[in-house]
């Protein structure tokens, strides 16, 4: 690493250091939740026509493979 480079990550790290300890933050005053009251209400309501979807099972024979190596060991030149 450059020396620049070094120096900027330790200047960085000690002004870091510093501002941490020269902020103090103490609460002065509880926090507290309002009251809140729910009173009735009413959920929406929907009329949708939706499509339907029929599932069956069918089995299906799937074609095999089979493989037959040549019978010399030759690699085929180009």
């Amino acid at each position: 690493m450059k020396t620049g480079t070094i120096l900027a990550i330790a200047i960085a790290a000690i002004v870091a250091v510093v501002g941490i300890y020269m902020i103090d933050i103490d609460q002065t005053e509880e926090a507290t939740l309002p009251d809140v009251t729910v009173e009735g209400g009413n959920l929406p309501e929907f009329d949708a026509d939706v499509g339907s979807v029929e599932i069956t099972e069918e089995t299906v024979t799937v074609p095999g493979l089979e493989i037959t190596p040549p019978e010399n060991d030759e690699i085929a030149s180009n």
